[in-house]
């Protein structure tokens, strides 16, 4: 319990730290929020306004925010790790939270999309949450192409949650993963992000 609560903690103060705006500034003298027009301080952003090297890093920081709280619990829990947990739960989420309101940015932050990929790479040794929530992603880009990316994340995530009680250690994080994507849904509905008309592509349809 302590440790789930020391990791929830941190992991939500890690969250808060916007490394697409303290990159932005370093490297760009520039706020990579307000140039974008959904003011997401967020890696795509921060690739798109701020070059490569600013997107680089800005992806690394937000993996590691979210990674590292769930790899600490995770490595120090002596819990069951076949079921659910819901002290995992917390501490997964805590990262996207903090990243989507953060309390060093006035409670206005990002989607929390690359966050919560940390969260998931946080279970190592077990990446297969992760990597089914990334094959989804890819999916949804290459092969059934969904547009504009607000629709294209929305499918991705909700889609992922009958997939996950599929792969092995699955189960036992759900409570985390659905905890995460309610986060992201309501930042989605609360962003600028263009939205339009939802626009599927069959890839056989683009040959």
């Amino acid at each position: 319990m302590l440790v789930a609560l020391i990791c929830s903690v941190a992991g939500y103060f890690l969250g808060s730290l916007l490394f697409a705006q303290y990159w932005g500034r370093i490297l760009t003298k520039r706020d990579i929020a307000c140039q974008s027009p959904d003011n997401n301080p967020g890696t795509f952003n921060a690739f798109r306004y701020g070059g490569f090297a600013c997107g680089a890093l800005t992806l690394f920081c937000d993996l590691a925010k979210g990674f590292l709280p769930v790899f600490i619990y995770n490595t120090n829990t002596r819990q069951e790790k076949t079921g659910f947990d819901i002290l995992l739960c917390l501490v997964m989420a805590a990262p996207v939270a903090g990243h989507a309101f953060p309390v060093f940015h006035g409670f206005r932050g990002g989607k929390g999309i690359a966050v919560s990929f940390g969260s998931l790479l946080g279970l190592f040794p077990n990446i297969l949450p992760a990597a089914t929530l990334a094959a989804v992603f890819i999916f949804f880009s290459l092969f059934i192409v969904i547009s504009p990316h607000y629709y294209r994340t929305v499918f991705t995530y909700l889609c992922a949650i009958p997939l996950l009680f599929l792969v092995p250690g699955g189960v036992r994080v759900m409570h985390g993963y659905l905890l995460i994507t309610a986060i992201i849904m309501f930042r989605l509905v609360k962003s600028n992000e263009e939205k339009g008309k939802c626009r599927i592509r069959p890839i056989w349809k683009r040959l």
